[in-house]
C-alpha cells in the first residue's frame, strides 16, 4: 500500500478573498519536552493548563445523545495504539511517500496509522471543527503550529501577528492533543529514518483546510472533504 497521506490536497476552495490581521492573544507555549501537550483555541493560560491535565473539556455529541470522546481520551487511545508493536510493524513503508492504515477510533472517532518517509510533511492545514491527538510510534516528528484563533471562513489571505508561532519536536512515545481549528504542519526532518504515528479525530473530519505561508502571510489554498481521502 503506497500513497500520500489521507490529508493531501485534492480539491479546491470556494472561500472569498479577504485580508485582515490576526490579533488574537497568544497561547503560552508548553515545555518542548512535554510528553502530553494539549492546545485549545481558547486563549486563556489557565484554561490551557486545565486541558493539559485532561479536565475542563466539553465532550462533543455523537448524534446519539451520548458525548463523544474528549481530547484526553483521544490522546490516551493514540498512545496505547502506538505501543502495539505488531500493528505498527504491519504498516508497509514506502520511501517515495506516506502510507497509512485506517483504524477504529474510540467513540466513533476517526483514526489513522501513518508512516512518514524521511523529509516528508503535511504542509500547513487545520481540521475544522474536529479535536484531535497524535502520538509518535517510531522515529520523531516536528510540529509547527499557530497559537492563535483564526477566522473560520470568509477569508483567503491573513497577516499573522508576531509571536503566534510554536514549534516542538516529538520523539517516540510522545503525544500531542489539540482543539478545534488548530493550524499546524507536521514534518519528518530525519534524513534517513522513517517515522510512524497514530492519529485520532472527533468528530470524524468534516473537512481539512490547506494553507500556504510566506513570512507572516497565511493563504487559504484548498479545502478537502472526506471523499478526497477515504
Amino acid at each position: 500500500m503506497s500513497a500520500s497521506s489521507p490529508s493531501l490536497p485534492t480539491s479546491t476552495s470556494t472561500s472569498t478573498s479577504v485580508s485582515e490581521p490576526v490579533t488574537a492573544p497568544v497561547i503560552d507555549s508548553p515545555p518542548a519536552d512535554s510528553a502530553l501537550v494539549v492546545s485549545a483555541p481558547v486563549v486563556d493560560a489557565d484554561a490551557t493548563a486545565r486541558r493539559t491535565a485532561g479536565t475542563d473539556v466539553v465532550p462533543a455529541d455523537r448524534g446519539t445523545g451520548a458525548p463523544g470522546p474528549t481530547v484526553a481520551e483521544l490522546l490516551d487511545f493514540v498512545r496505547r495504539t502506538a505501543e502495539d508493536a505488531a500493528l505498527v510493524a504491519s504498516l508497509p513503508l514506502d520511501p517515495e511517500g506516506r502510507t497509512w492504515l485506517r483504524l477504529d477510533g474510540p467513540g466513533g472517532s476517526e483514526a489513522w496509522l501513518i508512516s512518514w518517509p524521511p523529509g516528508t510533511g503535511t504542509g500547513w492545514h487545520d481540521h475544522a471543527e474536529s479535536t484531535g491527538a497524535f502520538t509518535i510510534a517510531a522515529g520523531a516528528l516536528r510540529e509547527h503550529s499557530l497559537a492563535a484563533r483564526l477566522p473560520t471562513d470568509g477569508w483567503k489571505t491573513l497577516e499573522l501577528s508576531e509571536g503566534v508561532d510554536r514549534t516542538r519536536l516529538l520523539a517516540t512515545g510522545q503525544g500531542r492533543a489539540f482543539g478545534r481549528h488548530h493550524v499546524h504542519e507536521v514534518l519528518n526532518e530525519s534524513g534517513h529514518e522513517h517515522a510512524v504515528s497514530v492519529h485520532a479525530y472527533y468528530p470524524p473530519l468534516p473537512q481539512i483546510r490547506r494553507y500556504s505561508r510566506s513570512g507572516a502571510v497565511l493563504r487559504l489554498e484548498q479545502t478537502e472533504r472526506p471523499e478526497d481521502w477515504q
